[in-house]
């Protein structure tokens, strides 16, 4: 097993004490094995996983498969189980939960709070945080009630803060001036680097040069599906391909891609990160713009894989991508490139690089 890093030098001085988290996704799960790993949970960790979201029973079994860090447990209990506790620390990907803010963060007792990472919704939560503003979904309808609770959220949160009780724990490139605004408030900002991950066992990796992962923006009904079937097919007459299906795609669309020449589907069903960190140059991997692009840039670019998420064609898209969607999709274009040059010698992302924002109406990213 592997044993936890040292409290990191942020974290206050004060007796081991237990830690919660609740998870609802294959990124949070990999994300809060990560923070305790690196220092920011408690003695012990206990990650509650929510029964009741697809793939999330298959992530778990994959990261238990790793063996994981001393003093992390976990279950299969859902979100009442979770919620129901009462550790003093609490592991959280989605601060914007009202259920979490309204039974968790606003509750007596809570002394810590470590914020991971979920999606690029992480970046929308850092704005929000730095600007002082409430903390509800962007373009989600909030009547009163839910926007005082989302201030009230806010202001505890940024009371910890100035106690230097709250970590954001990150592995996405923040602004700047977002970043200087959290650090002024007495938030603690540290860069994920997914060191847990590169520390297990690599496992096997696709064989094939090229791994495309599978986007949902077909299966929402966002692009064309026979542009998409196209892209996929045009990737393939350069060489065989690996393709991994996003945990959305529609049964008719993954059959017209399994059947192109050229094109493995492949059958796991483990969170990317994990799927694919035993690739090594010259592989590369392809994809259109989503989080799993940024976060892979980030795992293996120090292995010289390039990781390249292809822009959206205007024609590809449907009535239903609003102009804000799009333009958030071109931003993690940038986002990707930050990330690159982060692992760069010397590298560090663009000067006047400013994160999208996001389309909050579907918490589940696109890619």
């Amino acid at each position: 097993m592997l044993t936890a890093r040292p409290v990191p030098a942020d974290l206050p001085a004060r007796p081991a004490r237990p830690a919660g988290a609740l998870v609802e996704s294959p990124l949070q799960l990999l994300c809060t094995i990560e923070a305790h790993a690196a220092g920011y949970g408690g003695a012990p960790t206990r990650v509650h996983v929510r029964d009741d979201v697809p793939a999330l029973d298959v992530a778990l079994e994959a990261v238990r498969g790793f063996g994981l860090p001393d003093g992390l447990e976990t279950d299969l209990a859902g979100r009442r189980a979770a919620l129901s506790a009462h550790e003093p620390v609490w592991l959280v990907g989605d601060a914007f939960s009202g259920l979490f803010q309204a039974t968790a963060l606003l509750r007596r007792g809570l002394e810590r709070v470590v914020l991971a990472d979920d999606g690029l919704a992480t970046l929308d939560l850092a704005r929000r945080l730095a600007a002082r503003e409430p903390l509800v979904r962007m373009r989600a309808e909030t009547g009163g009630p839910r926007r005082q609770l989302g201030a009230a959220a806010a202001r505890r949160l940024r009371r910890l803060a100035a106690e230097g009780r709250v970590t954001l724990f990150t592995s996405l490139p923040l602004d700047p001036a977002v970043r200087a605004q959290l650090v002024a408030q007495g938030f603690g900002v540290v860069r994920n680097d997914f060191a847990w991950l590169a520390g297990v066992p690599v496992g096997d990796a696709p064989a094939e040069p090229t791994v495309v992962i599978g986007s949902a923006l077909a299966a929402d009904g966002l692009v064309d599906p026979d542009a998409y079937v196209a892209w996929v097919g045009g990737l393939a007459a350069d060489g065989p391909l690996r393709y991994l299906p996003h945990r959305r795609q529609v049964p008719d669309l993954l059959d017209r891609v399994g059947a192109l020449p050229g094109v493995t589907l492949d059958s796991a069903q483990a969170p990317v990160e994990l799927r694919l960190r035993g690739m090594t140059a010259p592989q590369r991997v392809v994809s259109l713009p989503s989080t799993a692009a940024v976060l892979l840039t980030s795992i293996l670019s120090p292995r010289g894989v390039a990781v390249t998420p292809q822009p959206v064609e205007d024609g590809w898209w449907t009535s239903r991508a609003t102009p804000g969607l799009r333009a958030h999709l071109s931003g993690v274009l940038r986002l990707a490139a930050d990330a690159a040059a982060l692992h760069r010698p010397g590298g560090t992302p663009h000067p006047g690089a400013t994160p999208p924002l996001i389309d909050q109406n579907n918490p589940e990213d696109h890619g």
